[in-house]
């Protein structure tokens, strides 16, 4: 049987437990075309890069599916009539890797990476300008009481 792998988006506001959830439904429909699901692999709450329907956060999960092609048009369906499922993608693959996923192995690295020293910081470019970090708070320009403008008698200087 040929090989697939299936990614869909749902929404930010839904559950762990809820896309859990939808990826059961699209396995029991896969089972009833005489496929099954041979890997599942949830890859969390990510950003995306433009707003999908109002959202900027989606739950990713992938699908490694084993299944006859007359399979996929009811679960591509179902997908795109969920109001839960933002976006997917199902795409024929040669072989499906039993490893984790590229996404899944970046996010070990980044946890594994040290988050110490980053460098010395860039001189003044992105400071705000307005002198504070040249240590001078500039007294000459604030606002001072009436009666400090005025000389000893309080005629002027």
């Amino acid at each position: 049987m040929p090989l697939y792998e299936c990614v869909f988006i749902a929404r930010n506001d839904v559950t762990q437990q809820q896309v859990e959830a939808i990826a059961e439904q699209v396995a029991g429909l896969i089972a009833e075309g005489g496929g099954e699901v041979k890997k599942r692999e949830y890859w969390g709450l990510r950003g995306l890069a433009y707003k999908i329907k109002k959202n900027r956060k989606g739950h990713y999960m992938l699908l490694g599916i084993d299944a006859p092609a007359g399979a996929l048009p009811e679960v591509e369906r179902q997908l795109g009539l969920n109001e839960d499922v933002l976006r997917s993608l199902t795409v024929r693959v040669e072989a499906i890797d039993e490893a984790p996923s590229a996404v899944l192995a970046k996010r070990g690295d980044d946890r594994d990476r040290d988050r110490g020293f980053r460098g010395p910081r860039p001189a003044g470019r992105f400071s705000s300008g307005r002198g504070r970090e040249r240590g001078d708070d500039r007294e000459e320009f604030r606002a001072r009481p009436r009666d400090e403008m005025d000389g000893p008698d309080g005629a002027g200087e």
